[in-house]
């Protein structure tokens, strides 16, 4: 059976964007890059919520061609390339970078299905909503949080508002140069 794992970057405080929706603050690091692409490896395909989506679909797919393309940013564009990009959305009628499925409703039904089809593990990549909407319904199986040494004070807050508690087991813990801790934890339960 395939699993969900989710990776997102954090501020020290919680909070996944600044408040202009900046990302600037993540201290990302060549050391940081090979960390989260190990998930190259062992997935195949890419869940988003409509705007990480767009956004991503907005960026990657012209790496291809351009020449100046940095290596790690252009490993990335060829891993989404490949990767099925599973997209959660309400208001999107269709998507266009392929391979693609569009999903509208019924998520937990969806995810079911997916992970029991063949293939390698599925990548939720950021789309913090939709991720909340994963907790809620507890369809992840992997939690990696790189926590970034920047308290930022406002901004898009990540946790909260879940109906219920989360009980996490820590399976690993990276320290890197740029002072940013990644963990991972899986559910308690399982």
């Amino acid at each position: 059976m395939r699993n969900v794992i989710f990776l997102l970057h954090l501020s020290l405080d919680g909070y996944v964007a600044g408040p202009n929706g900046e990302m600037d603050w993540i201290g990302y690091s060549d050391e940081m890059e090979r960390y989260s692409h190990e998930l190259h490896r062992s997935t195949d395909a890419a869940i988003y919520g409509r705007v990480t989506y767009q956004m991503m679909e907005s960026y990657f797919p012209a790496l291809l061609n351009d020449p100046a393309s940095q290596a790690g940013d252009l490993a990335h564009a060829r891993w989404l390339d490949a990767a099925t990009k599973i997209v959660f959305s309400r208001t999107l009628e269709s998507v266009q970078w392929q391979p693609s499925l569009l999903i509208h409703d019924h998520i937990a039904e969806e995810v079911a299905k997916l992970k029991q089809q063949p293939g390698k593990d599925i990548w939720l990549i950021g789309s913090p909503s939709l991720a909340h909407t994963f907790m809620e319904l507890d369809l992840i199986d992997e939690y990696r949080f790189t926590i970034n040494p920047m308290i930022l004070g406002s901004g898009k807050k990540f946790f909260g508002g879940l109906p219920h508690s989360l009980p996490l087991k820590l399976v690993d813990t990276t320290v890197f140069q740029n002072g940013v801790t990644a963990l991972r934890y899986v559910p308690a339960n399982r």
